[in-house]
């Protein structure tokens, strides 16, 4: 069963995904439905605060900071400083890789306003997409 999520992202590491400097995601939590094959809305936060694209998930894992750290500090777009800051008070955390060629950018970003006529809502953090989420994604992306 596949359970695509919308995904809140900071305009830097956003643009790091479309550039390709970037191909994990970190979070402080696992989405406990989200699976390899599954489709990631990006969503970018204040000032843009617009769907800009998706991305496919190659792969989740949960490890140890150490051990995250060691898998990701060429692939997250984020200093050792940031990605520390990032996981303060926690001693585990979560990458969602994926590959550059499974990156999609819309031409043109779908802002907040249209979204909030469409009841799309973007999350604090992350939120489980309905299948008209993604319906929609894909109409607009064509």
């Amino acid at each position: 069963m596949s359970s695509n999520i919308l995904l809140s992202v900071r305009p830097k590491y956003a643009n790091k995904i479309f550039e390709h400097a970037k191909t994990v995601e970190l979070r402080r939590v696992r989405p406990k439905r989200l699976e390899p094959g599954d489709w990631v809305l990006i969503y970018v936060s204040s000032p843009v605060q617009a769907l800009v694209g998706a991305f496919k998930v190659d792969k989740i894992v949960k490890k140890p900071l150490k051990d995250l750290w060691q898998m990701v500090q060429k692939k997250a777009g984020a200093t050792r400083q940031e990605f520390d800051a990032y996981y303060d008070g926690v001693s585990v955390g979560v990458g969602i890789f994926f590959k550059v060629q499974d990156v999609q950018k819309l031409d043109k970003p779908i802002t907040l306003d249209i979204l909030k006529k469409q009841s799309f809502h973007p999350p604090q953090g992350f939120r489980y997409c309905r299948a008209s989420d993604i319906t929609w994604f894909n109409e607009m992306s064509l």
